[in-house]
C-alpha cells in the first residue's frame, strides 16, 4: 500500500503518499498519490480497501472541476503521463489515484464545516450545549440539522499525532485574522454550494473537512487536498435521514462504527498499530464510496 517512485522527497502521509515535482510551466509542483490505506482516529489500519485511492480521486476531481472558476485550487492534472522520469509500468501503478498540483504554503489549520449535529460535535453539545466554544439552540438530538453551519478549525497534527479542536480565535493566532475570516468565509461558500448540489442527489453532506494552501504569488489562500471525499466528509442517504439516531452513511463511519465496537470491547485503544478490517468492512465501505460517487456524477 505504498509507493517508491523515482522523484525527489517523498513523504508518506496517513493515507497518501507526496513526490516533489516540477510542472509542465516549469513551477513547483506536487504529486498526490491517493492510496488504498485507510486511517481511523489518526491509526492507520492493518489493511485497506482495495482501489479505495482511486475512488477518492474520482470525487475529489468531480469536485475541482465543479468548483473551477468559482474558487482557486491546486489542480493541475490527473494524467500520470504528465509526470516525467517514470516507467510505463510506474504510470500505470498510478492510473486513476493521483493529482498532479500546483505547490502551496500550507496553511496549518483544518477547516471543519459541519451542519448536522454528529460525532465528536454531538459529544460536546451533550456536555457543554456548545460544539467547539459555538453555543447552539438547547433540545437539540443525535443528528440534528444545525440551522446555520458552523466553522471549527482545528490544529493539523503532525504525523502520528491527533488533532486537536481549537476555537476561531486560536486559529487567528495561528493563521492571522484577516486569512482565517477569508478562509471561514470560503470554506462554508464551498460547503453550502456542494449540499446544495448533492442534495437533490440522495446525499446529505453533513460535515467535511477542507485544507487551504497559499498561493505563492498572490498570498491567497488556494483550496488544496482532497475535496468532500468520504474519508472528508460525512455522507447521509437522505431518504433515510431521521433525527434522534445515528445515521447509515456512504463514508468511512461505516470503518469508524466497527473501530469503535473494538474499543468498546476492550480489544483496541485507538492506538497504532490499527487492526485488521473484515472482508466484509472493507466490501461494503467501498461499495458505499462506489454510490456515492454514482449518485454525485450520474
Amino acid at each position: 500500500m505504498t509507493t517508491d517512485l523515482p522523484l525527489p522527497n517523498k513523504r508518506t502521509g496517513k493515507v497518501r503518499d507526496l513526490y516533489d515535482l516540477t510542472l509542465p510551466n516549469g513551477d513547483d509542483g506536487i504529486l498526490i498519490i491517493a492510496s488504498d490505506r485507510v486511517s481511523v482516529f489518526d491509526v492507520v489500519l492493518e489493511n485497506g480497501i482495495p482501489d479505495k485511492g482511486v475512488m477518492l480521486t474520482k470525487i475529489s476531481k468531480f469536485w475541482f472541476d465543479f468548483f473551477d472558476g468559482t474558487y482557486k485550487h491546486h489542480l493541475v492534472s490527473t494524467d500520470p503521463a504528465d509526470i516525467d522520469g517514470l516507467s510505463a509500468e510506474q504510470r500505470a501503478s498510478l492510473e486513476g489515484r493521483i493529482m498532479i498540483c500546483r505547490r502551496t504554503n500550507v496553511v496549518p489549520v483544518e477547516c471543519i464545516v459541519r451542519g448536522y449535529l454528529t460525532g465528536s460535535g454531538y459529544k460536546d453539545y451533550q456536555k457543554t450545549g456548545n460544539v467547539c466554544g459555538i453555543p447552539l439552540p438547547t433540545g437539540l438530538v443525535n443528528s440534528d440539522r444545525i440551522e446555520e453551519p458552523i466553522f471549527t478549525p482545528s490544529t493539523k497534527a503532525e504525523e502520528g499525532g491527533h488533532d486537536e479542536n481549537i476555537s476561531f480565535d486560536e486559529s487567528c493566532k495561528v493563521a492571522g485574522k484577516e486569512l482565517m475570516e477569508q478562509i471561514r468565509d470560503t470554506s462554508l461558500s464551498i460547503f453550502a454550494a456542494g449540499r446544495e448540489y448533492a442534495l437533490p442527489r440522495g446525499i446529505i453532506i453533513a460535515d467535511t473537512k477542507f485544507e487551504f494552501g497559499l498561493d505563492g504569488d498572490s498570498q491567497k489562500p488556494v483550496l488544496i487536498d482532497e475535496v468532500l471525499t468520504p474519508d472528508s466528509s460525512r455522507f447521509w442517504p437522505a431518504d433515510e435521514w431521521q433525527a434522534g439516531r445515528e445515521q447509515n452513511s456512504f463514508d468511512k463511519q461505516y470503518v469508524r462504527n466497527y473501530t469503535e465496537e473494538l474499543v468498546a470491547a476492550g480489544t483496541w485503544n485507538k492506538e497504532y498499530p490499527g487492526p485488521a478490517l473484515p472482508d466484509e468492512i472493507i466490501e461494503n465501505t467501498y461499495r458505499r464510496y462506489e454510490e456515492a460517487y454514482n449518485r454525485l456524477t450520474g
